[in-house]
């Protein structure tokens, strides 16, 4: 069974070799790893290039991105990663144990790599309200059959929490699939804004959005 790892980017020079090079024994055992740039104005391309099997070219937006990956992939799952999240040395051995045990779809749990306490509450709020909701997000790995994607199809074109709604619909298919170890996702996004700034943005958002906010208006405040 072959996967296909789906990076959508976006200016991420500072990220984006280390990112690939972690992946490298997958690729040497036959997988996939393709990259999406979103118009990028840095070095990201050129980098991506010396390290994945396809560097495409898309709109920005991890949506449209992440939809012609999937264009693209020849992969039985496909894996979507964020260029700052880190898999486990074993994670692609997991992700196909769980689709041929029956998983249609899944995710990892998630561990932020910086040190600040409420990283770790953070953390840990995040695994829990994926296990009790069934809805996953991009820091945590998403993967997918890609039977699945047959039925559900792809990621919905707006610009932000195009992972939930996508998580939405695979739900109604079937429950996610926990990998029970853990994904490393850089927390220069908390970091950047400032830890509780950016947990109470981001219940703001989520909160709007289950309230019937557009996407475009919360990118806008997001952004």
């Amino acid at each position: 069974m072959k996967v296909s790892v789906i990076i959508p980017v976006l200016n991420e020079a500072d990220q984006i070799a280390e990112t690939l090079a972690s992946l490298a024994p997958y690729r040497n055992q036959g997988h996939e790893v393709i990259v999406v740039d979103g118009g990028s104005s840095d070095e990201t391309q050129s980098l991506a290039a010396m390290h994945a099997d396809k560097v495409l070219h898309r709109n920005m937006g991890r949506a449209q991105q992440m939809n012609r990956g999937i264009d693209e992939a020849r992969g039985d799952v496909l894996l979507f990663l964020h260029a700052d999240t880190r898999l486990p040395s074993n994670g692609l051995k997991e992700v196909i144990s769980a689709v041929e045990d029956g998983g249609f779809w899944g995710r990892f749990n998630v561990r932020l790599s910086g040190e600040h306490f409420m990283l770790r509450v953070i953390e840990r709020m995040m695994n829990l309200r994926s296990c009790v909701t069934g809805v996953a997000t991009g820091d945590q790995a998403m993967f997918v059959s890609r039977e699945s994607v047959a039925i559900v199809g792809q990621f919905p074109q707006i610009p932000l929490m195009e992972d939930v709604v996508f998580s939405k619909r695979l739900r109604e298919l079937a429950w996610p699939v926990c990998v029970r170890q853990h994904v490393t996702t850089s927390s220069r996004r908390w970091e950047h804004r400032g830890v509780f700034r950016t947990v109470l943005l981001m219940w703001r958002l989520r909160l709007l959005f289950f309230l019937g906010v557009s996407a475009d208006k919360l990118a806008r405040q997001y952004q």
